[in-house]
This record gives C-alpha cells, sequence and structure tokens, in this order.
C-alpha cells in the first residue's frame, strides 16, 4: 500500500529539497558587501527624508482594517447578486439581513468617530 504513495512522497521531498536549495543558494552565491549606500532607506530614488522606522497613528490600522471587512462584505454579496432569480425570496430576505447588519456595523463605527483623522 506505501507504494502508491511513493510518487506524491517523492514529489513532496523534491519541492522541498528545491526550496531549501534556492534560499540557500542566495546565501553560497550572492555578493556579501554591505555599503553605507545600500543600508540606506529608499524612497523610490529621492533622499530620504526621515527615518524608515516612523510611527504611524492607530488611527491609520483601524481604517485600513474596516476597509478590507467592508470590502469581504461586499465580495460576499457578489455570488448572490449572480444566482439572484434561482435563489428565491429567503435568499432576499437574508440578503437584506445582511445589509441592514452591515448598515448599522457601518453608523456605530462613524458614532464613535472612527473614521475621523483629525
Amino acid at each position: 500500500m506505501i507504494e502508491q504513495y511513493l510518487p506524491a512522497i517523492a514529489m513532496i521531498l523534491a519541492g522541498v529539497g528545491f526550496g531549501i536549495v534556492s534560499v540557500k543558494a542566495h546565501e553560497w552565491l550572492g555578493p556579501h558587501r554591505m555599503t553605507a549606500q545600500k543600508l540606506t532607506t529608499y524612497e523610490s530614488g529621492m533622499e530620504p527624508v526621515s527615518s524608515a522606522h516612523e510611527r504611524f497613528s492607530v488611527k491609520f490600522y483601524l481604517v485600513a482594517m474596516l476597509f478590507i471587512l467592508f470590502d469581504i462584505e461586499i465580495i460576499f454579496m457578489y455570488p448572490w447578486a449572480v444566482s439572484f432569480r434561482a435563489l428565491g425570496n429567503f435568499a432576499l430576505g437574508a440578503m437584506l439581513l445582511f445589509i441592514v447588519t452591515l448598515f448599522v456595523g457601518y453608523v456605530y463605527i462613524v458614532k464613535k468617530g472612527a473614521l475621523k483623522w483629525d
């Protein structure tokens, strides 16, 4: 019975081996000369204006997470919209409940001031 799995095991071992050799090839073959120019912050060819370790406001991350959250919820609406006619009234009610929940969450974050930058 183990003979049936030998090709799959061989492919997994070959893939892992190729990955390890590829990662280590950079260390073995690549140049190791670090200069001050290589260690500077790269800003699209312009001179750096500040440190690369600048702290961002928590609001930035909050808005980014909210954007992703609402984006994913809109993605869930697409398959429903494609097969809207075949799903019937139950699916319409479920989607209306989903949209109302989404709207209530949006109103909540607006009232909390999560989208204000000042």
